[in-house]
């Protein structure tokens, strides 16, 4: 088996007794693209700073390539950072911006503008040399911060929310670059986010932390479809995943909370559905219609149906699911099986 390429051991940060992580332990094989993925405030940007080594752990260990780097300076690190501010001199054209650091490190004139050239390439930012960050998109600069990580030639490429700054339709194109770049680069990414669309779409691997620990890791897939707690079940996928408890529904055990996801939840006729709700509002996506729910022992209930759906607010109506389609959650919150 391959050994890991970047290896963090229980990693611990505190300020003033004030925790930033706890116990951070993880494993990111070479080429891969990890996210670190939760709400604000969780650490995930600590622990990329850690990586990073703007800031050194209190406890643990940090390993990239097999070199124990943890209290190395970020200049030794052999890796690259692309921010959520760009970080772009205002002063420098496009193509100084994007060749700074190799000529601080006085590469060559010709193997700096053939890396030059490549990198604008792939960013599609060819023609645009000449002009300063100021004439650029929000979209057109973070390319260029982009280009700008690919020209160093690094191995590990550490990202902190670089597409928080773009509209909605601009941060839809530019993760497609990225995911692109990635995998055409055969770099390690490690992204930083608090969106979770970003995290499932681009992510081999996604780590979803909370309170400055990690809540779970795996696959976005695994994440969505096995929980490992009632956080990981509310936190990921839009909507999130209803929470039950279980003396609500005939047959499951009173100690437990049932999750059901929207997809999974049907309208059915009177006398037979597994509980009576009351409609809140029906949001229209075009292809499909959320129906938000209430029912006193639920949180978060909604009913995914094809197409336009419109039931009156307050209505009541009748829902059912499939055992094989719950999940079960302990009084802790840990995912447990369901019975």
């Amino acid at each position: 088996m391959t050994a890991p390429f970047v290896v963090l051991k229980d990693i611990a940060k505190r300020w003033n007794g004030q925790l930033g992580v706890e116990g951070v332990s993880l494993e990111i094989a070479e080429g891969s693209f990890v996210a670190l993925l939760g709400p604000s405030g969780c650490g995930k940007s600590t622990t990329l700073r850690l990586l990073s080594g703007l800031e050194i752990p209190d406890e643990g260990q940090i390993l990239i390539a097999g070199q124990d780097v943890t209290t190395s300076a970020a200049s030794d690190r052999n890796l690259s950072m692309v921010f959520q501010s760009y970080a772009l001199f205002p002063h420098l054209s496009v193509a100084e911006n994007v060749m700074f650091g190799l000529k601080v490190r006085r590469v060559p004139k010709p193997e700096r503008l053939e890396k030059l050239r490549r990198a604008l390439e792939i960013t599609g930012l060819l023609g645009y040399e000449a002009r300063k960050p100021g004439e650029l998109s929000g979209g057109q600069r973070q390319r260029v911060a982009l280009a700008r990580a690919i020209v160093a030639g690094k191995p590990v490429c550490l990202m902190d929310e670089p597409l928080s700054n773009l509209d909605a339709k601009l941060r839809n194109s530019v993760r497609k670059d990225i995911k692109k770049l990635q995998q055409d680069l055969g770099i390690t990414v490690v992204y930083v986010t608090h969106d979770q669309t970003e995290a499932m779409s681009m992510a081999d691997m996604v780590v979803l932390m909370k309170d400055g620990r990690i809540q779970q890791v795996g696959t976005p897939q695994q994440l969505y479809s096995e929980p490992a707690n009632t956080f990981v079940a509310e936190f990921v996928g839009a909507p999130p995943m209803a929470l039950i408890q279980g003396a609500a529904l005939h047959g499951m055990s009173d100690d437990q909370t049932i999750g059901v996801r929207a997809e999974h939840v049907s309208l059915t006729s009177a006398g037979k559905g597994r509980l009576t709700c009351r409609v809140t509002d029906c949001e229209f996506l075009g292809s499909e219609t959320f129906i938000g729910l209430a029912h006193d022992h639920a949180t978060g209930l909604t009913l995914k149906a094809p197409g336009l759906v419109t039931i009156p607010a307050g209505d009541e109506i009748e829902i059912t699911f499939d055992d094989a389609n719950l999940h079960a959650f302990d009084k802790t919150g840990r995912r447990v099986a369901v019975h």
